[in-house]
C-alpha cells in the first residue's frame, strides 16, 4: 500500500458526517458524549488480493472524555486507481471501557467514501452489540479533527 493511498484511508477514516438520530414518541433521550482519542492505523498483510488499490489495516484507538477506554478493529479498503482522492472503506471496532460511568462493550460501523477528495463518514452502533450497562445502546458517533488532534461526538440512547 503506498503512502498516497494510505493518507487517502486516513482522511476518509478521520473525515466528519453528521447523521441525526431519529426520535419516536415515547423514545429514551438522545445524549451527548464528547472528547478526544488517538488512533493507530497499521497496514495488514496481502492476503492474496495482490492488487495495490485493495487494502486491509488494523485499528487501535484509546478514547477520552465521556468515552473512556479501548477500542480495536479492522478496515478494509478500495482505492481509485486512476482518480487521485477517491476510495471508500468500511470498518469495524469493538469500543470497551465507559461511557458516562457505564461500563460495557459494543460496537461500531464506519463506511467512509471520498470522491475526488469530497469526503463523507457514517459511523453507527451496530445493533444489538452493547453489554452489561451499555446493553440496548444505539447512536451515531462523528469524528473531527483540529490541528491534527482528534475529536468525537457520540449521540446515543439507552433504555
Amino acid at each position: 500500500m503506498t503512502v498516497s493511498t494510505i493518507s487517502i484511508v486516513l482522511g476518509l477514516a478521520l473525515c466528519a458526517f453528521t447523521t441525526p438520530t431519529p426520535q419516536q414518541k415515547g423514545a429514551a433521550m438522545t445524549k451527548h458524549a464528547s472528547g478526544t482519542f488517538d488512533v493507530k492505523i497499521t497496514p495488514q498483510t496481502d492476503d492474496g488480493t495482490s492488487d495495490p488499490t485493495v487494502g486491509r489495516m488494523s485499528i487501535d484507538k484509546q478514547y477520552h472524555g465521556d468515552l473512556d477506554g479501548a477500542a480495536l478493529g479492522q478496515m478494509l479498503t478500495g482505492m481509485a486507481a486512476k482518480v487521485k482522492d477517491s476510495g471508500t472503506y468500511v470498518a469495524i471496532e469493538r469500543v470497551r471501557g465507559t461511557l458516562h460511568g457505564r461500563k460495557g462493550t459494543f460496537a461500531l460501523a464506519h463506511s467512509g467514501t471520498m470522491t475526488r477528495g469530497a469526503q463523507s463518514l457514517v459511523i453507527t452502533v451496530i445493533p444489538d452489540t452493547g453489554t452489561e450497562e451499555l446493553t440496548g445502546i444505539t447512536g451515531t458517533l462523528t469524528i473531527d479533527i483540529v490541528d491534527g488532534k482528534h475529536f468525537y461526538t457520540f449521540d446515543y440512547t439507552l433504555p
